[in-house]
């Protein structure tokens, strides 16, 4: 590609009901899903007695419809032994209870993943946070889309996911798990999500990456009100320093897009990316600045309403990155609203 990736499928997805083996015992299937996306990729782990699912597909009959013409394909007399979930967003584990309770087997996900999961689809509440308020009313909303938020609810997160199972099994960095006769190894990111999990065959030389590598997208790396204080994106670029050590000719499977070769190409991208963004930002908080107003130098296209939300949250990170360092300090005026300068 133009970005120096290889993708040795080139155009050739999955199609319903069935799967491409890819590597010596790693099956792809392509779960349909709404939205810009379009999918999300489960990599389908060869395993004693069937196959281990890697990711899901969110709690819609698109996805679930996906799943069962599998059955009646590919996957006909194929029982799932076991559920991986490389981390906590719906498209990943939206489906996982559903799979677990039709076969009875168990979900593995490390322990931030899951435990976060657990509180956020238990977190019910009808009306938005008042920490939620006070982060868009500082980052520069506007009335009109405050209330706008406000009054869509709260609590949708249980809605995109079938009910979980009441236990789990842990995944772990470098925990070493067992399919069939092959070793895959935990490698753990982190900024997109907690503690995302990525899985690592080394012998075979497949890197199963979630969201944490994606070939054409950058992953969003969002601060966020429940943990106002981290720092996502600082972890982000460690979490890319890490994988860099991870050997580069590896076959790399995301959950979005293709598989492909050039992993250490593709996170010197990503790095590169954000750190031109947050030299771009640094420069230009001379002047101060609200949160909202470093989007067109944080994003190449308009964002509207509906991606009001996710740009925030990662303005917000691209800013705190630079005040975890000293390059930045924030003052709070105009009824609360935050302002940014170096």
């Amino acid at each position: 590609s133009a970005a120096g990736l290889t993708y040795p499928w080139g155009a050739n997805v999955p199609q319903s009901g069935e799967t491409i083996l890819i590597a010596n015992s790693v099956r792809w299937a392509r779960i349909p899903m709404p939205g810009s996306l379009g999918h999300i990729n489960s990599w389908l782990l060869d395993d004693d007695g069937g196959v281990a699912p890697v990711d899901t597909g969110m709690l819609l009959a698109e996805c679930s419809d996906a799943w069962k013409a599998l059955f009646a394909g590919d996957l006909a007399q194929t029982p799932i032994t076991r559920i991986v979930c490389t981390h906590l967003h719906p498209d990943h584990i939206g489906l996982a209870g559903w799979l677990a309770k039709r076969f009875d087997a168990p979900i593995l996900m490390t322990r931030a993943e899951w435990m976060t999961a657990r509180y956020m689809i238990a977190d019910v509440r009808e009306e938005q946070p008042d920490e939620v308020t006070v982060m868009q009313r500082g980052s520069g909303w506007d009335d009109e889309a405050i209330e706008m938020s406000r009054s869509s609810g709260w609590g949708r997160m249980g809605r995109m996911v079938f009910r979980l199972p009441y236990g789990y099994q842990r995944l772990q960095d470098g925990q070493i798990l067992h399919f069939g006769p092959h070793q895959w190894r935990i490698v753990v990111g982190s900024g997109h999500s907690p503690e995302h999990a990525c899985l690592l065959n080394e012998q075979d030389g497949v890197l199963i990456s979630g969201d944490q590598v994606l070939p054409r997208i950058s992953s969003n790396v969002s601060s966020h009100s429940g943990e106002p204080d981290a720092d996502p994106l600082g972890e982000w670029l460690a979490s890319i320093d890490r994988l860099m050590e991870l050997p580069s000719d590896l076959l790399v499977c995301p959950a979005h897009g293709e598989p492909f070769h050039g992993l250490h190409i593709r996170l010197a991208a990503l790095r590169d990316e954000h750190l031109e963004r947050l030299d771009a930002v640094a420069k230009a908080l001379v002047e101060p600045k609200r949160v909202v107003d470093c989007f067109s130098l944080l994003f190449r296209r308009e964002i509207g309403d509906a991606q009001l939300g996710m740009a925030t949250g990662e303005a917000l990170a691209h800013l705190r990155y630079l005040a975890e360092r000293g390059h930045v300090r924030r003052e709070t005026r105009d009824g609360g609203r935050w302002w940014h300068a170096t």
